[in-house]
């Protein structure tokens, strides 16, 4: 089963067998003096195509590092503007900011992660310490009652020992941890990203074994989901993806249900934002602040919170049953960390978008992290999870 899916493959993707070339628990070097995420010696995370929904990040079009509001850094080049300093975001860079996550990277940084193929000027994406702050946020909101369902259309799948789980911008791989142990049976995850920096922590951190005991095994791909087909995805049992579809236009959406319902094949696509954050206590730029983040996440064609919206429609329209949970960030002193990085971007984001926020919003954004800092601050970052049961193919029931 693995084996003839694994050879399912075109020739512009690369291939690597992580259980050839991996061990258990290893991990990779740094990679051409790019940081390598190991904070704490865990497994880094995922969510790598998220640009800023509930991560908070650079934006898609511009070159400038999002939530750059004073003195912030360029996000290709890493070097200071002439803008005056003092702010906590012009300070960040100081105080040990993850590059990609927050508005400023350290100087001489630079995230690792691309969306899709661009020139030289696109804005980088995530690095992979920002993906394993957020991992455990991301695993405790994902929705466990999609899974019943999911775990009953696997296991009608006719006359197969595994199942073969395609798992599109993978980007460290925390999605195959979080599920693979949830499910039963034998199981052949490919990782699909464009990143192979990205692609290599997601061999060396993948989970070997199932909820039953069952062998886990892993390949990864370097490929674009703009260009996914039925064909690409002949064999495949599920595919996954997490913090994905916000960052997708409404063609590369139609792109994704075509080629999943053509294939027959469920679609499990987690975290994506739904454009509402609820913060403790109540300020009045609250609501300022996500109407202009939330129009930044819609720049450039990209859908940002109304992707769950258009994927619904994409899957049913292809005749796919589909549900749809919710999966929330709750955040609170346990969370400082991530919250503080997760509150620069969110801020940083609304500003690029509307600069005449920038003289509020630093008091805003300074009272926010004083009140992080206290432990006085909760957070919920509201996304949706989707399950699209595409009709089988093949004979499958």
């Amino acid at each position: 089963m693995a084996t003839q899916a694994a050879d399912t493959r075109t020739d512009a993707e690369d291939r690597t067998d992580a259980t050839d070339r991996h061990e258990p628990g290893t991990r990779p070097a740094a990679d051409g003096g790019r940081r390598t995420g190991s904070l704490g010696g865990g497994p880094v995370a995922d969510g790598a195509r998220h640009v800023s929904g509930n991560a908070g990040g650079p934006s898609v079009a511009s070159g400038q590092q999002a939530g750059s509001i004073g003195g912030g850094a360029s996000a290709d080049t890493g070097r200071q503007s002439d803008a005056p300093g003092g702010s906590p975001v012009a300070d960040a860079a100081t105080q040990g900011v993850i590059p990609g996550a927050g508005p400023v990277p350290a100087p001489g940084e630079r995230a690792t992660v691309r969306l899709r193929e661009g020139g030289p000027d696109e804005p980088p994406r995530y690095a992979p310490e920002w993906l394993e702050l957020r991992e455990p946020a991301d695993a405790g909101a994902r929705a466990h009652d999609l899974l019943d369902p999911l775990r009953i259309r696997l296991a009608n799948l006719p006359g197969r020992a595994g199942y073969v789980i395609h798992d599109l911008g993978c980007g460290t791989g925390s999605m195959g941890r979080w599920l693979a142990p949830r499910l039963d049976g034998a199981q052949h995850w490919i990782l699909h990203d464009r990143d192979p920096y990205l692609l290599h922590f997601a061999a060396v951190a993948s989970p070997r074994s199932a909820a039953d005991g069952s062998r886990v095994t892993v390949e990864t791909r370097r490929g674009d989901v703009a260009r996914l087909t039925p064909d690409a995805l002949a064999g495949a049992s599920l595919v996954t993806a997490s913090a994905l579809l916000d960052v997708l236009t409404r063609e590369e959406i139609d792109t994704l249900a075509t080629a999943c319902t053509g294939a027959g094949c469920p679609a499990l696509l987690t975290l994506s934002v739904a454009g509402r954050v609820e913060l403790s206590a109540a300020d009045p730029m609250d609501e300022e602040i996500m109407e202009a983040f939330n129009a930044h996440q819609r720049r450039d064609g990209l859908l940002g919170p109304d992707a769950v919206t258009a994927a619904c429609e994409a899957f049913s329209e292809r005749g796919a049953t589909v549900r749809v949970n919710p999966s929330p960030w709750r955040l609170g002193p346990g969370e400082a960390a991530l919250t503080a990085q997760w509150l620069r971007g969110w801020v940083g984001a609304a500003v690029e978008e509307r600069p005449e926020l920038a003289s509020r919003a630093e008091r805003y954004l300074r009272d926010r992290l004083a009140a992080c800092e206290a432990g006085e601050l909760h957070v919920t970052v509201h996304h949706s999870d989707l399950l699209a049961l595409s009709r089988p193919v093949g004979g499958a029931s």
